[in-house]
């Protein structure tokens, strides 16, 4: 039987956590090769939240014992919008019926700055479970 999670986010910028409406974010898994396959994309509401993408997961009886699968799935996140900086977000973690919030702090571009590529992805570890 396949289990399934979701995952949503809230896109905002500044320390006030001012939400960003209107930014294109797109869900992505890794495939065997490397290559990102994509789930979903999503724009944000004016609360800057996406709706949320069901992603499939391990069965949650399948990492009860030691030495088995991780009991989550993994996705990349790429949020972007006119003004701020690509943000990509790897490795977030999804866990079988439970819903993960990802929170997305995009950073304003210079004046005159043309470069919408991050110096480096942010990456989540795992959990130590």
């Amino acid at each position: 039987m396949e289990s399934y999670g979701t995952i949503l986010t809230r896109v905002y910028t500044s320390r006030a956590q001012i939400p960003v409406g209107g930014a294109t974010v797109a869900f992505t898994q890794r495939g065997h090769e490397g290559r990102h396959i994509l789930l979903a994309v999503r724009v944000t509401d004016a609360n800057g939240r996406t709706a949320p993408v069901q992603v499939s997961t391990p069965n949650a009886s399948a990492s009860e014992s030691p030495g088995t699968t991780d009991p989550f799935s993994v996705c990349d996140i790429w949020a972007e919008s006119p003004g701020y900086e690509l943000l990509v977000v790897e490795n977030v973690q999804i866990f079988p019926g439970t819903q993960t919030l990802q929170e997305l702090e995009l950073i304003p571009l210079p004046e005159n700055t043309a470069t919408l590529l991050p110096e480096s992805p942010v990456n989540i570890p795992p959990q130590n479970l």
